[in-house]
């Protein structure tokens, strides 16, 4: 029988999206669409979709989306210069249409926010602390790993096209650490989807041993002589991989874990829903369907009612 995660239960939780995964998705896999004045917006109509859903699907009363600032220098390109050098820009049709959901998002009601410094992973870990702080639980609606270290005992992370949910032990029982170890699991063994070396022979099922053993990589690294006298084969050729990687290791944990942002609103009760009824209108009979638009204004209608009586 499937386990009931308390997130998901939780009609109070604050949902904290990973929107540019989903806008990218969308303009993968969506069939070229333009709007009235022959602009691209597959990726737009996408991630409005998306959005509907997930409003309708969890009735969210705090929500709000997180972006990368694509192009921009930071705080991890500084240390690392080579962080996500594989990546390509993204094509300009894409990226015009990543302003244009940001302006329907402020049509909306839906709280977003990017930075220059700080990626959108950094943003939502620091939502979900102020969640925590507050005592509320969060769910983060995404596919990417590296946000699984933001799990506390009250939160989920929703993996939204596979419609799957891991909460804390689940993330636990996936990756063999807790969550607030992840980052120095990624550490470790590195991250092809960000350009992060690993260190050589130290896989996922090594490193998670290592961390449960020793807890961190700082304790790690200060019983290097202890981890040569572990009882798993290869244990000596590991201890001394990992003591030629030390400054490697010191530098990948730099850019795996939380990189804060003074500068971002982590104020989670500003988080509520407020449209633009009279500007919204107008801007959805450019982008759908009559009856879409009709479905969007009575959700959005819905979920004010709901907040009024709660």
């Amino acid at each position: 029988m499937r386990r009931t995660i308390a997130a998901r239960q939780d009609s109070n939780a604050v949902y904290l999206i990973d929107s540019s995964i989903y806008i990218f998705r969308a303009w993968q896999l969506n069939r070229p669409s333009h709007d009235v004045d022959g602009r691209p917006v597959n990726a737009v109509q996408g991630f409005l979709d998306f959005l509907f859903n997930v409003l309708q699907r969890r009735r969210p009363q705090l929500i709000a989306c997180a972006f990368d600032q694509r192009g921009e220098h930071s705080i991890r390109q500084s240390l690392f210069p080579w962080y996500k050098a594989q990546r390509p820009d993204y094509p300009t049709e894409l990226s015009a249409q990543f302003h244009q959901c940001r302006e329907l998002l402020d049509l909306i009601g839906i709280t977003w926010r990017s930075s220059p410094l700080v990626e959108a992973d950094d943003i939502i870990g620091m939502w979900a602390q102020s969640a925590g702080t507050a005592g509320q639980a969060c769910v983060i609606v995404s596919a990417d790993k590296d946000l699984c270290q933001y799990i506390s005992r009250r939160d989920a992370i929703w993996n939204y096209a596979h419609d799957i949910w891991h909460d804390y032990r689940a993330i636990e029982n996936r990756f063999g650490v807790r969550p607030h170890q992840i980052a120095d699991w990624l550490a470790l063994t590195g991250d092809k989807a960000d350009n992060i070396p690993g260190v050589a022979g130290i896989g996922p099922a090594t490193a998670a041993r290592l961390l449960t053993k020793w807890g961190n990589i700082k304790t790690l690294l200060a019983n290097l002589h202890k981890v040569r006298e572990m009882k798993f084969r290869g244990a000596a050729l590991a201890g001394q991989r990992l003591d030629e990687c030390r400054q490697q290791i010191h530098q990948n944990r730099q850019i795996t874990g939380l990189i804060e942002d003074p500068d971002v609103d982590t104020d989670i009760t500003r988080m509520t829903i407020k449209p633009d009824f009279a500007a919204l209108g107008p801007q959805l009979d450019r982008l759908v369907s009559p009856a879409t638009r009709n479905q969007w204004l009575a959700l959005l209608q819905t979920l004010g009612e709901a907040k009024a009586t709660a």
